[in-house]
């Protein structure tokens, strides 16, 4: 089997190395020709764990290649994955295509043979068939077939996501582009994985559904976060008692500063405005994507809150500014409405990421950038805690104090105990916790005065 990944971004990239860890046959192409130097020398352009060492063991190997050059690998290709870009277009929502479809009319007038043509890419409903007509009017004579096959990636966890999915979709009506795709996927036959066989639509559409709803689990939990700060119960207890529900599960449960990436935010969008266009709007789903949206700004007002209602001419230490742990990803992470709201509050931040600092540096301008988490807190009145990198997990509380000018941690991902913080005397205000926003009166205060 040879395959060709157009799109050497997350998706391609991740996904083209566990193919060519599978045993197949894969060249990766980007139009980016500085992107495929930099693969070709060794280097990763995004920080994925694992990703690194797969890549080279398969280039060695010889089954991973990366080029710029479509002619020579379209023809000979039994699967050709698009695997390129669908960004949120600002305003409206849509998803632009035009990647897509530009790949599309560069692979039509090449194709020589029988090809299966998969969108690996997030797409609306009808995608398919609009690449398919690219396609054949670009080749009338081209012989090949839609398959509509996404991804469910975790940015910090692909590999494994890959390797070890809790299903796979395939989307087409073909049964020979269907078993063309099951000896893609047959490694995965071992581990029993499911594989849910479907129609085009049907597979584009699972994919915004299933980020929908995992963004309205992020978001129930958040707006239950803070009925628990009001009636003085511990979040993580709720999240809990629910979680242990079969039907509802644990993940996505922990509460937060909001949802952000790449997938999330674009995708919610993109689903409203198709069902929009349809005729159906979706309530629940927009009020998610509004929740979102407003919580980030929230959490900044949180921060200001617990400062005495002002941070004007403070300084504030952050760890943390990807919207997740193990990815260099800023996409829509919630440090790109926090800071810029401190820093229009008066506040001079200092700010330090084990790993999206580079990338940090696009969005966020006027930042003094620090060398580790301790050199963030040198001389500031507060600490903030953005994104829970494990490296945070367990900081040095007595070298802290000394740091700080003020004993005064605002941790927006709840890794630390609140007990234990206020024993060694430290303001410690969390998310959805009794004394989360007033770590010196609890709300439960109230009923023994």
């Amino acid at each position: 089997m040879y395959i060709v990944m157009i799109g050497t971004g997350y998706v391609g990239l991740v996904s083209g190395t566990c193919f060519s860890e599978f045993g197949i046959e894969v060249v990766c192409i980007d139009k980016d020709q500085k992107k495929i130097d930099m693969l070709n020398d060794g280097h990763v352009p995004i920080h994925e764990p694992g990703l690194k060492t797969l890549i080279e063991r398969n280039v060695a190997a010889g089954r991973l290649s990366f080029s710029g050059d479509l002619d020579q690998v379209v023809g000979r290709a039994d699967a050709i994955f698009l695997a390129v870009g669908t960004p949120g277009h600002h305003g409206d929502g849509r998803a632009d295509l035009s990647y897509v479809y530009a790949a599309a009319e560069d692979i039509g007038p090449r194709l020589r043979g029988y090809t299966v043509i998969v969108n690996k890419s997030t797409v609306p409903v009808g995608t398919g068939r609009q690449v398919a007509m690219i396609i054949k009017k670009s080749n009338p004579k081209a012989a090949f077939d839609i398959v509509s096959n996404p991804e469910f990636l975790r940015e910090g966890s692909a590999i494994e996501d890959f390797t070890h999915p809790d299903r796979v979709v395939i989307g087409t009506q073909s049964e020979r582009a269907r078993t063309i795709m099951k000896k893609l996927y047959r490694p995965l036959k071992d581990s029993e994985t499911p594989i849910v066989l479907t129609g085009v639509e049907a597979a584009e559409l699972t994919k915004y559904a299933a980020n929908a709803f995992l963004a309205t689990k992020i978001t129930f939990i958040n707006e239950m976060a803070d009925l628990c700060e009001k009636v003085g119960v511990d979040i993580h207890d709720i999240a809990r008692g629910i979680g242990l529900d079969k039907r509802i599960g644990p993940q996505f449960l922990k509460p937060g500063p909001g949802y952000g990436g790449s997938c999330l935010p674009k995708d919610t969008l993109a689903l409203i405005r198709t069902a929009r266009d349809q005729g159906t709007p979706l309530g629940l789903v927009e009020h998610v994507t509004q929740s979102n949206n407003q919580r980030k700004y929230r959490m900044a007002q949180r921060i200001i809150d617990a400062c005495g209602s002002t941070v004007a001419g403070k300084t504030i230490a952050i760890l943390g500014l990807t919207f997740k742990p193990n990815t260099n990803d800023m996409r829509d992470s919630p440090s790109l409405n926090i800071l810029p709201a401190l820093q229009q509050a008066g506040a001079s931040l200092r700010a330090y990421d084990p790993e999206g600092m580079e990338e940090a540096k696009q969005y966020l301008k006027k930042i003094t950038w620090c060398g580790d988490a301790y050199e963030t807190m040198r001389g500031a009145d507060v600490l903030v805690i953005l994104t829970e990198w494990n490296a945070f997990r367990a900081l040095d509380m007595e070298r802290v104090k000394t740091l700080l000018k003020e004993m005064l941690i605002i941790d927006l991902r709840n890794i630390y105990d609140p007990l234990e913080m206020r024993a060694i005397g430290c303001r410690y205000v969390s998310i959805g916790r009794p004394g989360s926003t007033d770590p010196e009166r609890s709300p439960m205060d109230s009923e023994n005065p």
